[in-house]
This record gives C-alpha cells, structure tokens and sequence, in this order.
C-alpha cells in the first residue's frame, strides 16, 4: 500500500507523512510497516483479505453523493408532535457552537480546569431544568427523553420502600416510544410496567386499582400528555406518596415557561427533552435528555451532574460533581451505564435559554400556544372535535373512523399529522408554524386558520406563578453582539482538539474533518421528524443502510443496528440480543456474564442492566486475562454462563494472543462472546472481531468513525452481530423498518437513534475507502509505538505484546515515581496544561497511570511536542527526587499557572517564566489555563448544580 494508490483525503486524516513514517519505524525498530502490524498483531486473528470498500475520489464527490441523496427527503410540514417539534436555531448559536470546533472537538470534561467553558455552559442547562421543572438538581443531560423516562424508572426502584414485587405505573398518554423503551429496560430486571389512564386516580385506594391490586413502587405521567392534554396531576402525586411511590413527570420545557413546575405539585423527578430550544430534529437525534430530582435524590441521579468548587486561590471553578456515582468506579453497582451524554446538544439548548431570555420564552410559548389556541376554535367549524379543553401546543382531534382519511388530506396539502387510532389525530404545532401552514392544514380539513381564537384560559391551578431564569446569565446577553462574544470568552476558556492533542487513552480523540461535518446541518437531514412516513426519508435510509453494510464489512460480523445513541446503549443493546438468544433455545437459565477486571466500567453496569450476574475474571501480571482464573470461572459457572465482556485490544493496550482461545472455550460451554468495541481503531482492516471469535460487538462512532464527541456527547454505539443473534436486534413499534419484527424492543426514543449525525461516519469511510482506513489504523499503532519507544526509559511502559509491542495505545506507570518523589498522577496531569497539552487517561484501567492514545491523525511535530514535554516533566520530578525542590513547593504541585497567579505575590522557588513557560513553550501559542488546580472535596461537601448567587461564595 503506497501513498500513491491512496485516496487524497487519506493525506488529510493521517498526521505523519511518508519520510516521517520511515524515522518513526526506525525509532521503534521495525524494518517496515508491514513488519510492524505483523509482529503487533497475533497472526490467529489477522485479516486475510482487504476491505471491500472503495474511496470516493474526492471530497467535492462525497459531498455531492450526500447531496442526492439528501434530496430523497421530502422536508414537509410536521405538525406530528410526540415528543419533537420543529425549532429555528438562532444563527449565532449555529455557527459559534454547533459548526464551531471549539466546542464539538472537546472531550468529557474530566480535566475540569480546562472545561470551564462548557462546564459553565453545563450548569446554565442544569440551570434551566432546575427552574422550569422546580426541583433542586439537575443533571448535564441524558440520552433522549424515552432513556430519561426508563432511567427514572430504575432511580424510582432504588430509593423506594415498596416490596420487591412493586410495580411501575405509568399513565397510557405518556409518549409511546417512552413506554416501549422503559419496558424494554424493565424486562431484564424483572419489574413489570403497567400502563393505565391515570387521570382519575386521586387516592391511594383507586392507585392500587389502577395497578391491578398491586403494590406500586413509581408513577410516570406525562405532562402536557402525548395526546396534548393538561392534567393537573397533584391529587395523583399526593396519591403515591401516601402509597409510598415516587412520582415522574415526563415534560416539556417549553410548555413550562407557562404551566405550574412539577415540582410545584408534588413531582420527585422531571424529564424530558431540551429538543425544541433550538436543536434540530434530525430525525430523531441527537437531543439532551434532561432528568431534574428533588432534594435528598441527587446521589441517585444516572448520569454527569456539574457542580461549583473553588480552586486553589479560592476563586470559583466548575467540576463534574459527585463522581464517584458513575459506572467506571461503581461498576456493577453504579447508579445507571450511561458514559457518553449529549453535552453538545445540551450546550446549545442552554444558550438557546440564554439568547431568548425567560421573556422571549415565554413569548414563543405563549405564540405556540395562540396558534395552538386558534386551531381549537376553527376546527369544530368543519365538524371536527378537538377532544380537550387544556392543551398547549397539541390537539387530540376526534372524527369517528375518518383518523386516515384525515391524515391522506393533510399529507397531500404538505402537512403530516398523527394517526392515534382509528377515530383520533394529533396535530402539534411550534415556534417554526407559519400561517401558510395553518391555512395549508386549513384547505386539507375544510377550516379557515386566521380567525382569531376564542377567549379560553387555564385553570389557576395549571398556571404557573413561580419566576424563573433569574440569574443574570439569562439577562445579560440577549443582542447578538453580546452572545457572540459570551460564547467566545467560554469557548476560549477550553482546550479542545483545535488547540492541539488530547491524547486519552481509550477516547480516540482522532481528526473530526469539515467535509465530514458539512451535511449535520442541511434542512434535508435536520428537519425531518423520526416517525414521518418511510417515503419521506428514502435518502437518509439508503445511507444508513450502505453504512451497516460497510460497517459489517469492516467488523466480519453479518448484521447491525445503529439505534443505540451510545456506547453503553450499544453494549446493552447487545447483552439482551445474548438473553434473547437463551432463552428462544430454552437455556433463559444462562445468567452469568464474565467481565475481566480490566474492563470499561460500563459493561459490568450494562451487564446488570441487563438482568445478568456479573462474575469478574481476575488480570495475570502481564496484563491480559488470568487464563487459570478464566478457565475456574469457566468451570464453575460453564452451565450458566451466557456470555464473556471482552475488550479487544485490551484496556491494557495490548493486542492478547490468547483471545481465539477464550473464544473458543466460551463458545464450548454454549456461552456467546461480547467483543467490546471501544478500542476498535486499532483492528480496522486488520482483524474482524466477528470473524475470530466475537458473536456480538458495540462499535463507537464517535471515536473510531469521526463523530466528534462534543465535550462528552452526543455518540453512536452500533450493535453488530452474527447471524444467529440478528433477529434479536432492537426494533421500534413506530417505525416498522427500523428492526426485525422479532427485536428486544427500542434501545432508544428514536427509530435509528441519532441518525442527523451519522452521515458524519458515512463520509469518513467513503472518503477513506478499504485501503485507507486500514492504513490509519496501522498508523494509529505506529504513533502510539513511537510514543512508548521515546518514553520507555522515562515511564515505565506498564504492558506489552510479548515483542514488546503496543496496540493504538500505550500505560504509562507513575507509580514507582510516585513512591520515591511524592508527585502523583494528577500533578503529571496538571503540570501538561501549563505545557499546552490535555492530559492522557488517568488512573484508568490501573490507579497511578496514564493511558496514552495519539491516534492516526496526529503529526509528528505534536507527538514530538508531547514526548519533549512529559520528558520535561520527569526531569522536573527528578529535581524533587535529588532534594533540589520539595513536592509540594514543586511546580508540579501548584500546576496549573494562570495568568492571574503571575501578577499575584510569588513565593514559589521556581521562576515565573518556568511557571508558565516550561520547556520548548511557545509564548505566541501558549494556551492558559483560567483557573488553578480545583478542589474536588469541596465541591461535594457544598453541593451548589445551578448558576450560583454571589452569596453562595460568602464565608
């Protein structure tokens, strides 16, 4: 494979040129590439053949194949509501955040004190939850409404008291794909969902009745309801606490700029979707899901939750809160599996409430609601019954077994509406709704739309009188000039991958490319609703479709869903396919899921999510799986087992030799082999999990298939499978061609999950073609090789192949320094910052390390850069080590410097320039920190999730 016989852009993906490859090879002592992947990868798993995947010829070509096929969508008028509503995204918020690399090329931020911008961001959208919804505490956003709904389900079950037998209640107007989600999520865990018009229980008594004289541990109403309906729901809440339940409200912000919080009658828990403040529908995704708790549940929360601390001079500072919650610590035991959010969509939902203001979203709900208000009155004039007095924005509209003649008429005057049954449609309306629109529906039914609507209100008891968005963030930036320059000061404050490398092990923080960003936002994939009809969305179908099948390609495995809108839904996605394997061969006995004690904490999680008993298989000193120990718990467990979790290449980074053995025995004792895909961008072209040995695989799209991932989220995890355990993929029951008719059930709220963001992955191959991305990947593990040959005699390279090889990643082991310095993992990780670099993985998957991951696209200049600054940094340790400086006197110590912290009284022995400038920095490029090291602790001890008073900080 020459450079030559490459597609052009491959030039653009890879960093290293062809004479930078040839001094890299002979740094780490390989005669060739070739020789390389030879001794790097185990020849029992090594590709036979090369993919079957041609590159497009250009980027102009891609582009314009997305163009035909974008063209295949009719964008209609959606008035079909259920949970997704046209929106106009405000300019400013369209360019400057989601077409703005600044914000989508960051990571999770784990390293807080250079996150600060979209930490900030963050906790204005916990922010506004907390407020619109009147509850204390709100998370940094979850998946999509219908995953909300279920995680509250499983939050509801362990904080309640009720018996083990207790049921889920959940009212027959919440949002269809929300039900079959939840029941989805409750079948392996053994809880039964009942669902039942709620609307007249107001006593413990009739709630009993509604759950079939059974005990009922929560409640889930939806608020306004699917079919648009207000209900005041206090007398229900009240109801359930008396009974000892828990109560939910699935919401609408929008709707909640004008009705009665949730939390004013009584609700413990809100969720929803932040989809309408400004995020397109994208047929289906990706949108931050919200979930907001009342006091005394905020340690129960799934998900990232942010928090405000202090930093080292006592200045406040933002972190993730509460850490210790989440799946890669808690594993089995964690609150939920959920790893990647949707920190992006949830950024631009948040500015959407800081542009608009509390009055300008009260004024776009209250026009909502008029043209809402307006239809009512004009529809009973052509003989149409509008079925509820309190609605907001949608109508139940009743005219007995005419539910499909109603639907044709509109569909050919350019509007699609929701047939509920037989005799009822719902129409919805929104901020986008025009009066051509209105009187396009107008000449379908036989109304006219500009008549001015009738003089109704709400009952007081719905209305809402509590304030909200007070803080001054929501009043202060309402011009355009000032919005613009707010999301610059917070975009300025991060360091993300158009700053330099962020090379976190295990995260694949690869070239997000312009070309392969540019279709996220035409109005032919942005605007179209997930459940209009199938011949509407033929474009975006056909490329998902050519997507699972060149994904197939790339893995072995003979088919896949995308559905799942992340990783951990992926994994999950794939461990019920293995139930359902079981049990449709009578083995449903099969229960026991081995997990080696290296892995991703989200797979001991998703294996219990699952209804599986997770038994952990200890890791030999070399790094990879204990055979011994593997082939006891084998023995043990082999009549029960249904399934092995196995990351590969290991979290460890090594490509294991014993891999097709574990496969083989698993498979031997009729269990079935998960192959975690999350270090997959180092087997593309190379090895195919579904062909040595893996019957089930969760790929990520945001790491080896260019999805950016957004500050931590959104993300796409496919679930690829054999052929045996392709009818048990996930389906939707409102989308029939989204998934075998004999499926699991949704994954997700939407029928192909986040699919506005999936012609990012879909260009990305057809850019690269077989022979391309085969070469990133071998490049992926030339540059992590020359990391850890440069690095070895420094840091102690913790595992290797048995040549002495990595994979695409490398485990950097402080620990022995640690011991004889005192200068700890996080001051290493700290002090990059002042070198101008993001900090590898810390401390994962062995404490007291860092897992280092260059990936393909980086240079060799940045790797240089990298290497010269963490060789830097060990002669600055060995300078603690020699008694010329004391650990905690040590700029290690006190990293990171801020600008701020120079013109302070300096007492450190070090030099200011030193402080700031270590090393080979560039002071013409220096990135600066904008807060010192930040305190944890104290961020837990006074928990504060929303946009803090100044009185907050008072002693």
């Amino acid at each position: 494979m020459t450079s030559e016989s490459l597609a052009p852009f491959v030039a653009r993906h890879i960093g290293p040129g062809d004479d930078d490859l040839d001094h890299m090879l002979e740094t780490i002592g390989a005669s060739s590439l070739d020789d390389l992947i030879a001794r790097a990868v185990p020849q029992t798993i090594a590709q036979q053949r090369p993919l079957a995947l041609d590159a497009a010829p250009s980027e102009a070509a891609v582009l314009a194949e997305l163009r035909e096929k974008a063209s295949r969508n009719a964008v209609l008028t959606s008035m079909i509501g259920l949970g997704y509503y046209g929106t106009h995204t405000p300019g400013v918020i369209k360019r400057n955040i989601l077409e703005n690399p600044a914000w989508y090329t960051a990571y999770t931020p784990y390293q807080p004190e250079i996150s600060q911008g979209r930490l900030e961001a963050l906790l204005n959208f916990q922010t506004v939850v907390t407020d619109l919804t009147g509850l204390a505490t709100a998370g940094s956003s979850l998946l999509d409404e219908a995953t909300a709904v279920a995680e509250a389900m499983t939050l509801m079950r362990r904080v309640s008291k009720a018996p083990k037998d207790a049921v889920l209640l959940v009212d027959a107007k919440v949002m269809p794909q929300s039900i079959a989600v939840t029941q989805t999520r409750a079948t392996p865990l053994g809880l039964d969902v009942i669902v039942a018009d709620l609307r007249g229980v107001d006593s413990p008594e009739a709630l009993v009745e509604a759950a079939g004289g059974r005990s009922v541990f929560g409640v889930v109403v939806q608020y306004p309801a699917a079919d648009g309906q207000i209900v005041a729901w206090k007398k229900l809440a009240d109801a359930a606490h008396e009974h000892g339940a828990l109560i939910t409200a699935a919401t609408d912000l929008l709707a909640l700029t004008l009705l009665a919080s949730p939390g004013s009658w009584g609700a413990d828990v809100a969720v929803g979707s932040s989809q309408r403040f400004g995020v397109p529908m994208g047929f289906g995704g990706p949108h931050a899901g919200f979930m907001a708790v009342r006091s005394g549940l905020e340690r129960n929360m799934p998900g990232r939750l942010v928090g405000v601390s202090v930093d080292a001079d006592g200045n406040q500072a933002y972190r993730l809160a509460l850490q210790t919650r989440e799946q890669h610590i808690r594993r089995e035991k964690a609150t939920s599996n959920i790893c990647t959010a949707q920190v992006l969509l949830a950024v631009m939902a948040s500015m959407y409430a800081v542009y608009h203001g509390p009055q300008g979203l009260k004024a776009i709900a209250e026009r909502v609601h008029e043209t809402a208000r307006r239809l009512a009155t004009a529809l009973p004039k052509a003989g149409l019954e509008v079925e509820h007095d309190t609605f907001f924005d949608t109508l139940a509209v009743r005219a007995e077994g005419r539910a499909q003649s109603l639907v044709d008429s509109a569909l050919e005057h350019g509007v699609n509406v929701w047939k509920a049954d037989d005799d009822t449609v719902y129409v919805s309306v929104d901020e986008t709704t025009s009066e051509d629109e209105l009187d396009a529906l107008g000449a379908a039914w036989g109304f006219r739309a500009r008549e001015a609507a009738e003089n109704t209100a709400w009952p007081k008891e719905i209305e809402r009188t509590e304030e909200y968005l007070t803080h001054p963030v929501f009043n202060s930036h309402h011009s355009e000039t000032a919005m613009l320059r707010y999301l610059r000061r917070l975009a300025d404050r991060d360091y993300a991958l158009d700053r330099g490398m962020i090379p976190l092990g295990s995260c694949t923080m690869k070239l997000n490319a312009t070309t392969e960003m540019e279709a996220v936002t035409w109005p032919e994939f942005a605007h179209l609703h997930p459940f209009a009809p199938a011949n509407q969305n033929e474009g975006i179908r056909e490329l998902i479709a050519d997507l699972e099948g060149w994904l197939c390609e790339i893995t072995g495995y003979d088919d896949i869903s995308l559905q799942p809108n992340a990783g951990s839904q992926g994994e999950f996605a794939g461990l019920l396919a293995i139930h359902a394997y079981h049990e449709a061969n009578g083995e449903g006995h099969r229960n026991i899921c081995l997990i080696p004690a290296s892995a991703h904490g989200t797979n001991a999680a998703s294996a219990v999510m699952a209804g599986l008993k997770v038994v952990v298989v200890k890791t030999a000193a070399s790094g990879e799986v204990d055979l011994d120990d593997f082939k006891a718990k084998l023995k043990e467990h082999g009549e029960n087992l249904a399934a092995i979790m196995i990351t590969y290449p290991s979290t460890h980074g090594v490509f294991e030799d014993t891999i097709t053995e574990i496969c083989s025995l698993v498979h031997e004792a009729g269990g079935q082999v998960y192959v975690d895909g999350a270090n997959l961008n180092a087997m593309v072209g190379l090895a195919q999990p579904g062909k040595f040995g893996g019957d089930v695989s969760h790929l990520n799209l945001h790491k080896t298939f260019c999805i950016p991932h957004g500050g931590g989220g959104p993300g796409v995890g496919p679930v690829a499978v054999r052929e045996h355990l392709a009818p048990h993929l996930p389906n939707h029951p409102l989308f029939a061609e989204a998934g075998p008719a004999t499926g699991v059930g949704p994954i997700s709220a939407a029928p192909f999950g986040s699919a506005s963001i999936l012609p990012i992955s879909w260009a990305y191959v057809r850019l690269m073609g077989g022979e391309g991305l085969t070469k990133a990947t071998q490049m992926a593990v030339v540059n992590a090789n020359y990391v850890a040959k440069r690095l070895r005699e420094a840091y102690p390279v913790l595992y290797a192949g048995s040549d002495g090889l990595v994979a695409h990643e490398c485990i950097l082991d402080l620990r022995p320094l640690t011991k004889e310095s005192g200068i700890t993992v996080d001051d290493v990780a700290k002090r990059l910052i002042d070198y101008g670099f993001h900090a590898p993985t810390m401390s994962f998957p062995v404490a007291g390390t860092l897992m280092v991951e260059p990936t393909e696209s980086e240079s060799l200049e940045e790797l240089d850069r990298f290497v010269d600054a963490m060789l830097a940094i060990r002669a600055e340790i060995q300078d603690v080590i020699d008694g010329k400086v004391a650990a905690d006197e040590s700029a290690l110590r006190h990293a990171p410097h801020t600008a701020e912290s120079l013109t302070s009284d300096w007492e450190h022995p070090y030099e200011r320039r030193d402080a700031v400038y270590p090393g080979s920095t560039d002071p013409r490029s220096k990135y600066w920190a904008p807060v010192r090291r930040i305190d944890g602790a104290y961020g837990d001890r006074n928990l504060i999730c929303s946009c803090p008073a100044p009185e907050a900080y008072e002693d």
